[in-house]
């Protein structure tokens, strides 16, 4: 038996497609996750694949940021980017957007969030190394994915039937060395109130102390700052 089955026809529904708000949280997660970490400035360029809903756009618009622009492949998505960063905003498939870029162009941050795992690994080889080419000399990209070193990694690597490629922060080192790049730094993506962040920390150091293996990174997702191998680690 055969289907024609589409994934993504009704990947907006799954994930409730709603004009994102950003509030002074957003701010601060943002800074933290993001910014802070992968040493950003609002004079840098900035390339994100995957932009969603734009929360992110709209996070760099509010950061002072002139040069941004987003892609992303689901045209429904043109309804709920917000208002103000609509002109930095493409519908495109990042293959086309690789063919198609000015020449030329290249910037200081990428940003993949939640998007790597998406592809096959073969196909995650060929983006980075595409990727790779757009770089400024001390440019990075910045990555958020799934944890699969983490017990508590796998509702999120698993909860997406779309999802292709299983990563753990050594495996992305691993893929990186391959394209020509290196990780940097991996950080984790804490969840959650304060105090439940609080709790969390807590709850890891008694396990890193119990568990005869535990893993570099115990949150359900990480984070990770590529760039080539010439480049000096970011501090």
């Amino acid at each position: 038996m055969t289907t024609n089955m589409n994934l993504y026809r009704d990947y907006g529904r799954h994930k409730g497609y709603a004009t994102p708000t950003l509030e002074p949280k957003h701010v601060r997660r943002l800074d933290a996750e993001l910014w802070e970490p992968a040493l950003c400035r609002s004079d840098m360029s900035f390339l994100e694949i995957g932009s969603g809903t734009g929360l992110v756009l709209s996070y760099l618009h509010d950061k002072g940021v002139k040069d941004f622009q987003g892609i992303d492949f689901d045209s429904r998505l043109l309804d709920v980017i917000p208002r103000e960063v609509r002109s930095r905003f493409s519908v495109m498939d990042v293959w086309d957007f690789l063919k198609e870029r000015k020449p030329h162009e290249y910037f200081d941050r990428i940003i993949l969030f939640d998007v790597l795992e998406h592809f096959v690994i073969e196909d995650c080889f060929r983006l980075l190394c595409s990727l790779e080419a757009l770089l400024h000399p001390e440019g990075g990209m910045v990555l958020r994915l799934p944890n699969n070193a983490s017990p508590w990694g796998a509702q999120f690597q698993y909860g997406d039937v779309t999802h292709k490629a299983a990563f753990t922060p050594e495996s992305l080192r691993q893929l990186a060395l391959s394209s020509g790049l290196k990780v940097s730094r991996c950080w984790p993506h804490p969840l959650g109130s304060p105090s439940r962040r609080v709790l969390d920390t807590i709850l890891h150091k008694l396990l890193d102390r119990i568990v005869m293996t535990p893993p570099e990174i115990w949150t359900g997702n990480f984070f990770a700052y590529l760039d080539r191998e010439s480049t000096p680690p970011a501090r």
